[in-house]
């Protein structure tokens, strides 16, 4: 029998710990929650001080009485839930559970699962932090109040399934905002002027800068016009060379948010799939024998961007024994803290340097590799050398008017040998070198271009932007973004096109109703206050009860309000101009979890469904009657097929085009990668770039 029992959430990180603490040990998991607020009913009995009417979950009832039993042969039991807010309230509900005393030295943390952090905290155990469990006590309760009252209004007055979030709510509100601009956005014409400039043989792009050494904004092409009638000849007087040494430091390591984004951009994560493989690798990995099972990760749901001194002194090693001493960092970028940071955690990391990608990945599936290569390479790049550029900015004359060319290269690559931060314009960082240029030179202009331009509306939220935005506004935490996005899609309030998220009818909708009856839960401001008041009840500055308090005052007022007040919504289904082929009545659109599908309009009675079929005006070449239409798959990837399924079976993932191969007349597709799309053969080596 151990003397020790250790209570953990996953059977994974079970396995990890239990091979560090030894036989004295024994090591059980809670998988997760195991007492926690009803799902049939609220939960809060708002007569009583808000008091939370806690159960043990369904299905969890053999869980805690496995717990139990182990409790009882134990000398000690060691809660040792994840470092956070419900870390902590799980780790308060198993000692209520469990008849452990709450006030006792019970609670072991740590931010990473390796064997010195495993060690060191159990020799530091502490007590049940109140002030957390508070906090996540009353996020909880709030978000009880907010959505079991609000959502069965939602069912009544508009439509069964709905439901209504404090950060969900914002999160549709700005996609909906942000169509609403683009909606209404009025294009303005603008111009520019390039030109195309040789020094001897040696070509190089410049613009129009302005006249007389003022810039000068094109709105038309009078204006362009008059600027090219001022110009003589084809000469250009080179007027000044601004040289100089600029130096660009490397990116913070990640926190939740930049890991979300960056995963985003550059291995087309979704935010719900970078969690669940960060929460692998931070649980741990079975490596070697010699090694056994090991976290890779140190905890990825933070809002820090600090390092401990072992792990920089790690990383400096590394770095100095794999580049040299002048690659070394000035002890680690500090980044930018988000400005509600708890700063509870370090930064999302590496367990330990040494591991790299290279010799990790026999140990990884192909996703888990990608992934902790990232966070690996992000790491050790912050701890590296800023990059030195040198650039050089070129001003040229012609009669008064200014045109002006910049190039710039890479002096010292430094951090960016190893590491250089996405962008979501996925524009390609190359270096644009200009001839060696001096004052009072001349040049010949090739081509004087003037070209028409219109302003374009804002770009529609990627997941990336939208979690940039709500961390930049103060909504919601880390580890709120990624069930945020994914509630709001299945709940049908928004879909995805091209990557980019589109509010639904039924968002709107929803939207509308709580901005009349609701409008603190939409409103940005008061979002970000009630993070505040969480935080402030985390540090023991304020009351929880007092605070929900505060709250439900005013929203039970506007409650019955809305009750009294609100119109049953009927959304009516838009007819698809087709009849249902199994009973003969009208088919009719409706709003599904993957966007709009046909439906018979005589549900119940008739349930026939059917895709809504995209023609792309390509034959199928298969069946040679067919036409080929996009369609979606079960995980809502687009694909392509023929409209005679299932008599011709025709698939592809890539684009057919209409044109056949020019070299054996074959059908093309599109293959698409970040860098450019190309068309290619499906049987030959043909390739062409897209048009």
């Amino acid at each position: 029998m151990s003397d020790y029992l250790v209570i953990v959430e996953s059977p994974a990180k079970a396995k990890t710990i239990e091979r560090y603490l030894g036989k004295k040990y024994s090591v059980k998991a809670s998988m997760g929650h195991v007492i926690d607020l009803p799902k049939s009913q609220m939960g809060v009995n708002v007569e009583e001080n808000y008091e939370p009417k806690y159960i043990t979950i369904r299905g969890k009832g053999p869980v805690l009485k496995e717990l139990k039993t182990a409790a009882k042969k134990a000398k000690k039991v060691y809660l040792a839930a994840d470092p956070d807010r419900e870390g902590e309230a799980i780790a308060w509900h198993l000692a209520h559970g469990l008849n452990i005393d709450e006030t006792s030295e019970c609670r072991v943390v740590f931010n990473e699962i390796t064997k010195d952090a495993i060690k060191e905290s159990f020799k530091q155990p502490r007590k049940i932090d109140m002030d957390l469990v508070d906090a996540q006590q009353a996020r909880r309760v709030l978000d009880r109040l907010v959505g079991y009252n609000i959502s069965p209004l939602l069912w009544k007055k508009v439509k069964k399934g709905l439901s209504a979030g404090r950060v969900q709510s914002v999160a549709v509100k700005l996609i909906n905002d942000r169509e609403n601009e683009i909606k209404n956005f009025q294009p303005e014409e603008y111009w520019s002027i390039d030109g195309m400039f040789a020094k001897d043989q040696e070509k190089f792009e410049g613009a129009f800068y302005g006249v007389q050494g003022k810039k000068q904004k094109l709105g038309s092409k009078e204006e362009v016009d008059k600027i090219l009638s001022q110009m003589k000849g084809k000469d250009f007087n080179v007027d000044k060379v601004n040289k100089r040494e600029r130096k660009r430091n490397p990116a913070a390591p990640f926190t939740t948010s930049s890991l979300q984004q960056e995963a985003a951009r550059k291995l087309n994560f979704k935010a719900k799939k970078t969690m669940m493989l960060a929460q692998q690798l931070y649980e741990g990995i079975e490596l070697s024998k010699k090694d056994g099972t090991v976290g890779l990760i140190t905890y990825m749901r933070t809002d820090s961007t600090r390092v401990s001194d072992t792990a920089k002194k790690e990383a400096a090693q590394y770095v100095e024994e794999k580049y040299g001493k002048n690659f070394l960092g000035y002890g680690g970028n500090k980044g930018k803290k988000s400005q509600n940071a708890q700063d509870a955690h370090e930064a999302v990391r590496p367990t330990s340097t040494i591991r790299d990608p290279k010799t990790m990945k026999q140990y990884l599936s192909r996703d888990q590799y990608r992934l902790y290569k990232l966070i690996w390479e992000r790491f050790v790049a912050s701890q590296m050398a800023p990059a030195v550029m040198d650039t050089m900015t070129v001003h040229l004359l012609n009669e008064g008017i200014e045109f002006r060319a910049t190039g710039s290269k890479v002096k010292f690559k430094g951090f960016m040998k190893l590491y250089v931060e996405g962008r979501d314009d996925n524009k390609k960082e190359e270096d644009k070198l200009l001839p060696e240029l001096e004052e009072g030179m001349t040049v010949k202009a090739e081509s004087i271009e003037p070209n028409q331009h219109f302003t374009q509306p804002p770009p529609r939220y990627t997941e990336a932007r939208l979690v940039r935005t709500l961390e930049e506004m103060g909504i919601g935490r880390p580890s709120t973004y990624a069930p945020t996005l994914d509630t709001i899609q299945r709940r049908g309030y928004v879909s995805l096109d091209s990557k980019r998220f589109v509010p639904t009818e039924l968002g709107e909708i929803v939207i509308d109703i709580l901005k009349e009856y609701f409008p603190e839960i939409i409103n940005v401001d008061f979002t970000v206050e009630m993070e505040e008041n969480l935080d402030a009840i985390e540090e023991g500055k304020k009351q929880w009860v007092q605070v929900i308090d505060e709250f439900y005052q005013g929203f039970e007022k506007r409650l019955d309000k809305a009750e009294k007040e609100m119109e049953e919504i009927e959304i009516k289904d838009e007819p698809a101009g087709e009849d249902c082929e199994e009973c003969g009545h009208e088919m009719v659109y409706k709003m599904g979890r993957y966007g709009k599908f046909m439906a018979c309009s005589n549900f119940p009675d008739c349930r026939n469904t059917k895709p809504i079929l995209k023609e792309i005006g390509v034959d199928c070449p298969k069946c040679k009657e067919g036409n080929i239409v996009e369609r979606k798959s079960k995980k809502n990837r687009t694909f392509y097929g023929c409209d005679r399924y299932p008599e011709c079976d025709f698939i592809s993932w890539d684009k057919p085009i209409s044109r056949p191969c020019p070299k054996c007349s074959s059908l093309m597709v599109e293959k698409k990668s970040k860098k450019k799309v190309q068309v290619q053969c499906t049987e030959c080596d043909y390739k062409e770039e897209a048009q």
